[in-house]
Protein backbone atom coordinates (compact mmCIF):
# COMPACT_ATOMS: atom_id res chain seq x y z
CA UNK A 1 0.00 0.00 0.00
CA UNK A 2 1.41 3.43 -0.89
CA UNK A 3 2.65 6.16 1.49
CA UNK A 4 2.31 9.70 1.55
CA UNK A 5 5.37 11.42 3.85
CA UNK A 6 6.23 14.97 4.27
CA UNK A 7 10.14 15.27 4.57
CA UNK A 8 11.74 18.83 6.23
CA UNK A 9 15.86 18.49 6.31
CA UNK A 10 17.58 21.48 7.93
CA UNK A 11 21.16 22.47 8.75
CA UNK A 12 24.38 23.67 7.46
CA UNK A 13 24.15 24.25 3.73
CA UNK A 14 26.52 21.80 1.79
CA UNK A 15 26.92 20.50 -1.33
CA UNK A 16 25.53 17.02 -1.72
CA UNK A 17 22.07 17.32 0.45
CA UNK A 18 19.68 17.11 -2.24
CA UNK A 19 21.18 14.83 -4.49
CA UNK A 20 21.83 12.30 -1.49
CA UNK A 21 18.11 12.41 -0.33
CA UNK A 22 16.76 12.20 -3.79
CA UNK A 23 19.32 9.27 -4.62
CA UNK A 24 17.51 7.01 -2.14
CA UNK A 25 14.24 8.09 -2.72
CA UNK A 26 14.72 6.95 -6.55
CA UNK A 27 15.90 3.38 -5.34
CA UNK A 28 12.74 3.16 -3.73
CA UNK A 29 11.07 4.53 -6.76
CA UNK A 30 9.49 7.42 -4.82
CA UNK A 31 7.32 10.39 -6.75
CA UNK A 32 8.11 13.71 -5.53
CA UNK A 33 4.82 15.29 -5.07
CA UNK A 34 6.07 18.91 -3.79
CA UNK A 35 9.16 20.18 -3.49
CA UNK A 36 11.07 23.56 -1.83
CA UNK A 37 14.57 24.89 -0.94
CA UNK A 38 15.73 28.03 0.52
CA UNK A 39 18.98 28.99 2.07
CA UNK A 40 19.25 31.87 4.64
CA UNK A 41 22.86 33.03 5.38
CA UNK A 42 23.89 29.85 4.75
CA UNK A 43 21.61 27.36 6.61
CA UNK A 44 19.34 24.98 4.49
CA UNK A 45 15.96 23.96 4.53
CA UNK A 46 14.59 21.90 2.18
CA UNK A 47 11.00 20.09 2.17
CA UNK A 48 10.09 17.29 0.00
CA UNK A 49 6.32 15.78 -0.27
CA UNK A 50 6.68 12.10 -1.78
CA UNK A 51 4.88 8.81 -2.52
CA UNK A 52 6.81 6.17 -1.94
CA UNK A 53 5.22 2.79 -3.45
CA UNK A 54 4.74 0.29 -0.39
CA UNK A 55 4.90 0.56 3.55
CA UNK A 56 8.88 -1.68 2.65
CA UNK A 57 9.82 1.13 0.46
CA UNK A 58 8.53 3.95 3.32
CA UNK A 59 10.70 1.80 5.53
CA UNK A 60 13.49 1.27 3.87
CA UNK A 61 14.09 4.99 2.60
CA UNK A 62 13.20 6.49 6.13
CA UNK A 63 15.60 4.66 7.60
CA UNK A 64 18.38 5.21 5.09
CA UNK A 65 17.61 9.14 4.69
CA UNK A 66 17.82 9.48 8.33
CA UNK A 67 21.19 7.61 8.63
CA UNK A 68 22.92 9.80 5.51
CA UNK A 69 21.68 12.68 7.33
CA UNK A 70 22.87 11.68 10.38
CA UNK A 71 26.34 11.50 8.74
CA UNK A 72 25.89 14.79 7.13
CA UNK A 73 24.59 16.99 10.31
CA UNK A 74 21.82 17.36 9.47
CA UNK A 75 18.21 17.72 11.41
CA UNK A 76 15.70 15.17 9.12
CA UNK A 77 11.33 15.45 10.08
CA UNK A 78 9.21 12.90 8.54
CA UNK A 79 5.46 12.98 8.95
CA UNK A 80 3.00 10.67 7.22
CA UNK A 81 0.33 12.75 5.11
CA UNK A 82 -3.53 10.96 4.79
CA UNK A 83 -4.63 10.45 0.82
CA UNK A 84 -7.54 13.17 2.18
CA UNK A 85 -5.21 15.54 3.58
CA UNK A 86 -3.43 15.59 0.02
CA UNK A 87 -6.80 15.80 -1.77
CA UNK A 88 -7.75 18.75 0.15
CA UNK A 89 -4.25 20.09 -0.68
CA UNK A 90 -4.74 19.82 -4.38
CA UNK A 91 -8.24 21.14 -4.58
CA UNK A 92 -6.67 24.46 -3.09
CA UNK A 93 -4.96 24.82 -5.94
CA UNK A 94 -7.80 26.44 -7.79
CA UNK A 95 -8.23 29.49 -5.51
CA UNK A 96 -6.99 32.82 -6.59
CA UNK A 97 -3.34 33.65 -6.60
CA UNK A 98 -1.91 37.04 -5.30
CA UNK A 99 1.63 38.92 -5.33
CA UNK A 100 2.35 41.38 -2.67
CA UNK A 101 5.51 43.06 -2.75
CA UNK A 102 6.51 45.16 0.27
CA UNK A 103 9.23 47.83 -0.70
CA UNK A 104 11.84 49.97 1.75
CA UNK A 105 15.06 51.20 2.58
CA UNK A 106 15.33 48.64 5.16
CA UNK A 107 12.90 45.94 6.15
CA UNK A 108 11.70 45.31 9.60
CA UNK A 109 10.05 42.69 11.30
CA UNK A 110 7.02 45.48 11.91
CA UNK A 111 6.50 46.02 8.51
CA UNK A 112 5.89 42.02 7.51
CA UNK A 113 4.11 41.85 10.49
CA UNK A 114 1.55 44.51 9.78
CA UNK A 115 1.45 43.29 6.23
CA UNK A 116 0.90 39.46 7.16
CA UNK A 117 -1.66 40.58 9.62
CA UNK A 118 -3.79 42.62 7.23
CA UNK A 119 -3.43 39.38 4.39
CA UNK A 120 -4.45 37.75 7.37
CA UNK A 121 -7.48 39.83 8.26
CA UNK A 122 -8.99 39.16 4.42
CA UNK A 123 -8.53 35.08 4.08
CA UNK A 124 -5.39 35.54 2.44
CA UNK A 125 -2.59 32.52 3.59
CA UNK A 126 1.14 32.84 2.30
CA UNK A 127 2.69 30.19 1.03
CA UNK A 128 6.26 31.36 -0.62
CA UNK A 129 8.16 34.50 0.63
CA UNK A 130 11.59 35.78 -1.71
CA UNK A 131 14.03 38.22 -0.85
CA UNK A 132 14.03 40.59 -4.54
CA UNK A 133 17.02 42.87 -3.64
CA UNK A 134 20.66 41.43 -2.85
CA UNK A 135 21.77 41.12 0.53
CA UNK A 136 21.63 44.10 2.81
CA UNK A 137 25.07 45.01 4.21
CA UNK A 138 24.41 46.04 8.21
CA UNK A 139 25.88 49.76 7.71
CA UNK A 140 23.89 50.29 4.51
CA UNK A 141 23.41 53.90 3.84
CA UNK A 142 19.36 55.15 3.81
CA UNK A 143 20.11 55.33 0.23
CA UNK A 144 19.45 51.45 0.60
CA UNK A 145 16.65 49.51 -0.74
CA UNK A 146 15.01 46.26 0.28
CA UNK A 147 12.00 44.23 -1.53
CA UNK A 148 10.53 41.65 -0.06
CA UNK A 149 7.74 39.77 -2.23
CA UNK A 150 4.88 36.94 -0.91
CA UNK A 151 3.20 35.08 -2.90
CA UNK A 152 -0.25 34.40 -1.31
CA UNK A 153 -3.46 32.18 -1.94
CA UNK A 154 -6.79 32.86 -1.58
CA UNK A 155 -10.14 34.74 -2.69
CA UNK A 156 -10.52 38.42 -1.38
CA UNK A 157 -14.36 39.58 -0.55
CA UNK A 158 -13.54 43.24 -1.05
CA UNK A 159 -10.66 43.89 -3.46
CA UNK A 160 -11.25 48.07 -2.35
CA UNK A 161 -11.04 47.57 1.20
CA UNK A 162 -8.05 45.43 0.82
CA UNK A 163 -6.04 47.84 -1.40
CA UNK A 164 -7.28 50.76 1.31
CA UNK A 165 -5.80 49.19 4.63
CA UNK A 166 -2.55 48.30 2.59
CA UNK A 167 -2.04 51.84 1.65
CA UNK A 168 -3.04 52.66 5.04
CA UNK A 169 0.15 50.72 6.47
CA UNK A 170 2.25 51.81 4.02
CA UNK A 171 1.54 55.74 4.35
CA UNK A 172 2.22 55.08 8.22
CA UNK A 173 5.43 53.09 7.95
CA UNK A 174 6.88 54.81 4.83
CA UNK A 175 7.05 51.79 2.84
CA UNK A 176 5.32 50.86 -0.58
CA UNK A 177 3.15 47.71 -0.89
CA UNK A 178 2.39 46.64 -4.12
CA UNK A 179 -0.62 43.82 -4.74
CA UNK A 180 -1.37 42.07 -8.00
CA UNK A 181 -3.08 39.45 -9.66
CA UNK A 182 -0.56 36.53 -9.84
CA UNK A 183 -1.56 35.65 -13.82
CA UNK A 184 0.94 35.06 -17.15
CA UNK A 185 1.09 38.77 -17.73
CA UNK A 186 2.98 39.51 -14.93
CA UNK A 187 6.40 38.06 -16.25
CA UNK A 188 5.46 39.12 -20.26
CA UNK A 189 5.70 43.05 -20.00
CA UNK A 190 6.80 44.49 -23.23
CA UNK A 191 6.73 47.71 -22.79
CA UNK A 192 7.62 50.33 -20.16
CA UNK A 193 5.86 54.11 -21.03
CA UNK A 194 7.56 57.00 -18.34
CA UNK A 195 5.98 60.57 -17.92
CA UNK A 196 8.81 62.80 -18.39
CA UNK A 197 9.24 66.03 -15.95
CA UNK A 198 8.80 64.75 -12.22
CA UNK A 199 9.26 61.11 -13.20
CA UNK A 200 12.15 60.25 -15.56
CA UNK A 201 13.84 63.72 -14.07
CA UNK A 202 13.33 65.52 -10.59
CA UNK A 203 12.48 68.57 -12.37
CA UNK A 204 9.84 70.18 -14.15
CA UNK A 205 10.97 71.61 -17.11
CA UNK A 206 8.74 74.14 -18.01
CA UNK A 207 9.20 75.67 -14.51
CA UNK A 208 13.08 75.24 -15.21
CA UNK A 209 12.29 77.65 -18.29
CA UNK A 210 9.90 80.10 -16.54
CA UNK A 211 12.72 80.52 -14.29
CA UNK A 212 15.03 81.92 -16.71
CA UNK A 213 12.52 83.73 -18.07
CA UNK A 214 11.75 86.07 -14.84
CA UNK A 215 7.83 84.23 -14.27
CA UNK A 216 9.42 81.76 -12.08
CA UNK A 217 6.76 81.73 -9.46
CA UNK A 218 3.78 82.72 -11.67
CA UNK A 219 4.37 79.21 -13.65
CA UNK A 220 5.64 77.35 -10.65
CA UNK A 221 2.15 77.59 -9.13
CA UNK A 222 0.15 76.99 -12.42
CA UNK A 223 2.37 73.65 -12.40
CA UNK A 224 1.29 72.46 -8.87
CA UNK A 225 -2.12 73.10 -9.43
CA UNK A 226 -2.38 70.94 -12.63
CA UNK A 227 -0.77 68.31 -11.15
CA UNK A 228 -2.66 67.71 -8.29
CA UNK A 229 -5.61 67.70 -11.00
CA UNK A 230 -7.43 71.63 -9.94
CA UNK A 231 -6.75 72.76 -13.38
CA UNK A 232 -7.68 71.93 -16.43
CA UNK A 233 -4.45 70.70 -18.21
CA UNK A 234 -4.72 72.12 -21.42
CA UNK A 235 -5.84 75.75 -20.09
CA UNK A 236 -2.66 75.58 -17.36
CA UNK A 237 -0.15 74.27 -20.47
CA UNK A 238 -1.62 77.51 -22.48
CA UNK A 239 -1.29 79.85 -19.46
CA UNK A 240 2.30 78.84 -18.55
CA UNK A 241 3.44 79.04 -22.29
CA UNK A 242 2.20 82.19 -22.70
CA UNK A 243 4.30 83.91 -20.09
CA UNK A 244 7.69 82.08 -21.33
CA UNK A 245 7.13 84.55 -24.16
CA UNK A 246 10.61 86.51 -25.47
CA UNK A 247 12.79 83.69 -23.98
CA UNK A 248 16.03 83.59 -25.28
CA UNK A 249 16.55 79.75 -27.59
CA UNK A 250 19.93 79.82 -25.85
CA UNK A 251 19.62 78.77 -22.45
CA UNK A 252 17.85 75.47 -23.39
CA UNK A 253 21.03 73.58 -23.88
CA UNK A 254 22.14 74.58 -20.89
CA UNK A 255 18.61 73.61 -18.92
CA UNK A 256 18.79 70.71 -20.86
CA UNK A 257 22.06 69.19 -19.46
CA UNK A 258 20.76 70.59 -16.01
CA UNK A 259 18.30 68.16 -15.36
CA UNK A 260 18.78 65.52 -12.81
CA UNK A 261 17.67 62.11 -13.49
CA UNK A 262 15.35 60.36 -11.14
CA UNK A 263 17.60 57.43 -8.85
CA UNK A 264 17.12 54.01 -10.58
CA UNK A 265 16.19 55.77 -13.95
CA UNK A 266 19.41 55.27 -15.69
CA UNK A 267 19.59 51.15 -13.92
CA UNK A 268 15.66 51.03 -14.91
CA UNK A 269 16.51 52.27 -18.67
CA UNK A 270 19.82 49.91 -19.00
CA UNK A 271 17.58 46.89 -17.41
CA UNK A 272 14.86 47.15 -19.78
CA UNK A 273 17.02 47.65 -22.78
CA UNK A 274 19.21 44.76 -22.82
CA UNK A 275 15.80 42.59 -21.43
CA UNK A 276 14.46 43.83 -25.13
CA UNK A 277 11.79 45.80 -23.53
CA UNK A 278 10.79 48.40 -25.99
CA UNK A 279 10.46 52.14 -23.96
CA UNK A 280 8.71 55.58 -24.54
CA UNK A 281 8.33 58.89 -23.07
CA UNK A 282 4.83 60.09 -22.73
CA UNK A 283 5.79 63.87 -21.68
CA UNK A 284 3.14 67.08 -21.70
CA UNK A 285 6.51 68.83 -21.72
CA UNK A 286 8.44 69.89 -24.50
CA UNK A 287 10.09 67.56 -27.38
CA UNK A 288 13.27 69.55 -27.11
CA UNK A 289 14.08 67.81 -23.73
CA UNK A 290 12.17 64.53 -24.28
CA UNK A 291 14.89 63.65 -27.01
CA UNK A 292 17.56 64.88 -24.87
CA UNK A 293 16.61 62.19 -21.82
CA UNK A 294 16.04 60.11 -25.03
CA UNK A 295 19.46 59.81 -26.24
CA UNK A 296 21.38 60.34 -22.42
CA UNK A 297 19.08 56.98 -21.44
CA UNK A 298 18.84 54.48 -24.78
CA UNK A 299 14.90 55.35 -25.56
CA UNK A 300 13.17 53.98 -28.09
CA UNK A 301 10.27 56.62 -28.78
CA UNK A 302 9.34 60.48 -26.66
CA UNK A 303 6.04 62.24 -27.68
CA UNK A 304 6.29 66.05 -25.90
CA UNK A 305 4.74 69.15 -27.26
CA UNK A 306 6.61 71.38 -29.73
CA UNK A 307 8.45 74.50 -28.22
CA UNK A 308 7.43 77.50 -31.24
CA UNK A 309 10.75 79.30 -31.14
CA UNK A 310 10.90 81.86 -34.39
CA UNK A 311 14.14 84.37 -34.41
CA UNK A 312 15.58 82.50 -31.75
CA UNK A 313 12.85 83.16 -28.98
CA UNK A 314 10.23 81.56 -27.96
CA UNK A 315 7.09 82.86 -29.22
CA UNK A 316 4.48 81.75 -25.95
CA UNK A 317 2.54 79.52 -28.49
CA UNK A 318 1.52 76.45 -28.69
CA UNK A 319 1.77 74.52 -31.53
CA UNK A 320 0.21 71.05 -32.51
CA UNK A 321 -2.09 68.93 -30.92
CA UNK A 322 -1.37 69.36 -26.83
CA UNK A 323 0.52 66.19 -24.87
CA UNK A 324 -2.67 65.94 -22.37
CA UNK A 325 -3.96 62.76 -20.30
CA UNK A 326 -6.21 61.99 -23.03
CA UNK A 327 -3.52 62.26 -25.89
CA UNK A 328 -1.21 60.10 -23.36
CA UNK A 329 -3.43 57.01 -23.29
CA UNK A 330 -4.02 57.67 -27.49
CA UNK A 331 -0.55 57.26 -27.77
CA UNK A 332 0.05 53.91 -25.06
CA UNK A 333 -2.52 52.58 -27.01
CA UNK A 334 -1.41 52.90 -30.48
CA UNK A 335 2.52 52.29 -29.69
CA UNK A 336 1.06 48.63 -27.96
CA UNK A 337 -0.64 48.08 -31.54
CA UNK A 338 2.40 49.12 -33.21
CA UNK A 339 4.22 46.45 -31.75
CA UNK A 340 1.80 43.70 -31.64
CA UNK A 341 1.32 44.00 -27.84
CA UNK A 342 -1.44 43.85 -25.47
CA UNK A 343 -2.03 46.69 -22.75
CA UNK A 344 -1.92 44.14 -20.15
CA UNK A 345 1.76 43.50 -21.52
CA UNK A 346 2.26 47.78 -20.89
CA UNK A 347 3.68 49.29 -18.09
CA UNK A 348 2.75 53.54 -17.64
CA UNK A 349 4.92 55.60 -15.12
CA UNK A 350 4.10 59.04 -14.12
CA UNK A 351 3.75 61.13 -11.37
CA UNK A 352 0.54 63.79 -12.09
CA UNK A 353 -3.11 63.91 -12.56
CA UNK A 354 -2.79 64.10 -16.39
CA UNK A 355 -0.88 60.52 -16.55
CA UNK A 356 -3.94 58.98 -14.59
CA UNK A 357 -5.61 58.24 -18.25
CA UNK A 358 -2.29 56.71 -19.25
CA UNK A 359 -2.07 54.66 -15.58
CA UNK A 360 -6.03 53.24 -15.88
CA UNK A 361 -5.34 51.40 -18.75
CA UNK A 362 -1.92 49.90 -18.66
CA UNK A 363 -1.47 46.22 -17.62
CA UNK A 364 0.47 47.88 -14.67
CA UNK A 365 0.27 51.56 -14.24
CA UNK A 366 2.63 52.64 -11.04
CA UNK A 367 2.05 56.27 -9.22
CA UNK A 368 5.57 57.32 -8.97
CA UNK A 369 6.54 59.89 -6.03
CA UNK A 370 3.06 61.19 -7.21
CA UNK A 371 0.72 63.52 -5.99
CA UNK A 372 -2.18 62.06 -3.34
CA UNK A 373 -4.90 62.03 -5.90
CA UNK A 374 -2.33 60.41 -8.91
CA UNK A 375 -1.80 57.98 -5.50
CA UNK A 376 -4.94 57.11 -4.70
CA UNK A 377 -6.25 56.35 -8.16
CA UNK A 378 -3.87 54.34 -9.42
CA UNK A 379 -3.32 50.65 -9.44
CA UNK A 380 0.22 50.57 -7.82
CA UNK A 381 2.81 53.57 -6.17
CA UNK A 382 6.03 53.53 -5.20
CA UNK A 383 7.29 56.81 -2.84
CA UNK A 384 10.31 55.19 -1.12
CA UNK A 385 12.66 53.94 -3.23
CA UNK A 386 13.57 55.20 -6.91
CA UNK A 387 12.09 54.25 -10.59
CA UNK A 388 14.38 50.96 -10.49
CA UNK A 389 11.98 49.65 -7.86
CA UNK A 390 9.65 49.32 -10.72
CA UNK A 391 11.62 46.16 -11.57
CA UNK A 392 10.59 44.28 -8.68
CA UNK A 393 7.00 45.18 -9.13
CA UNK A 394 7.76 43.07 -12.28
CA UNK A 395 8.97 40.18 -10.50
CA UNK A 396 12.87 40.71 -11.17
CA UNK A 397 15.72 39.96 -8.93
CA UNK A 398 18.70 41.62 -8.54
CA UNK A 399 21.01 39.10 -8.80
CA UNK A 400 18.97 39.00 -12.28
CA UNK A 401 19.71 42.70 -13.24
CA UNK A 402 23.51 42.37 -12.41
Amino acid sequence: MRELILINISGEDRPGVTSSVTAILARNNANILDIGQAVIHDHLSLGMLVELPSEEASALAVKDILYRMHDSGMQVRFQPISEQSYSDWVRQQGKQRHIVTLLARHITASHISALAEILAEHGLNIDNISRLTGRVPLDAENKGQACVEFSARGRVADITVLRAALADIASDMDVDIAFQEDNMFRRTRRMVCFDMDSTLIEAEVIDELAKAAGVGDQVAAITEAAMRGELDFNESFRARMALLKGLDESVLDGIAQRLPLTEGAARLVSTLNKLGYKTAILSGGFNYFGRYIQQKLGIDYVFANELEIVDGKVTGNVTGQIVNGQRKAELLRSLAEQEGISLEQVVAVGDGANDLPMLSIAGLGIAFRAKPLVRAEAKQAISTLGLDAILYLMGFRDREME
